[in-house]
């Protein structure tokens, strides 16, 4: 099944804030960026969803 991106910014943000976040310290457990996303960008719990199997994905990629 295709990982469709939800519509909205807040979601669009939220990614661009995880990646910043992995990328300055790769050792950042990836739950707890989701919570703080979750919390900063007023996400609800579908788009906590989508942001776990995306990142998830993306780390089992490399």
């Amino acid at each position: 099944m295709p990982n469709i991106m939800p519509e909205g910014e807040n979601i669009k943000k939220a990614i661009k804030w995880i990646s910043g976040n992995l990328e300055e310290k790769d050792n950042q457990p990836l739950p707890i960026l989701i919570e703080k996303a979750v919390f900063k960008f007023d996400l609800s719990p579908k788009d906590a969803d989508f942001l776990t199997g995306f990142f998830g994905k993306r780390k089992a990629e490399k």
